[in-house]
């Protein structure tokens, strides 16, 4: 039997200050549903002002590289759009700006 754990580094471009109140809130909802998609552990979630550290763990069923692939394809393509809303609502209520 063997474990495999996830390491992902997350951050926005230029490296903004916008992970705060609302906006990593609602980063933290898109990380969960994408783990639960992909049947897979959040272990630690930390999102910091300007980067997010998340560890997954995954069962055996699902470990391949083709699930890695498919979770960088999601952060970077799905959660991004997602994220964009959450902020423009933050910047809307005058959260971040």
């Amino acid at each position: 039997m063997y474990d495999l754990k996830y390491h992902v580094v997350w951050i926005p471009k230029y490296r903004k200050l916008i992970l705060k109140g609302c906006v990593a809130e609602g980063l933290k909802e898109i990380f969960e549903g994408i783990a639960e998609r992909y049947e897979m552990e959040i272990d630690t979630l930390e999102v910091m002002p300007d980067h997010v550290h998340l560890f997954l763990m995954a069962p055996t069923e699902v470990q391949s590289e083709s699930s890695c692939i498919d979770i960088e394809e999601c952060i970077g393509a799905g959660g991004i759009s997602s994220l964009s809303m959450v902020e423009e609502e933050a910047v809307g209520r005058g959260v971040v700006g």
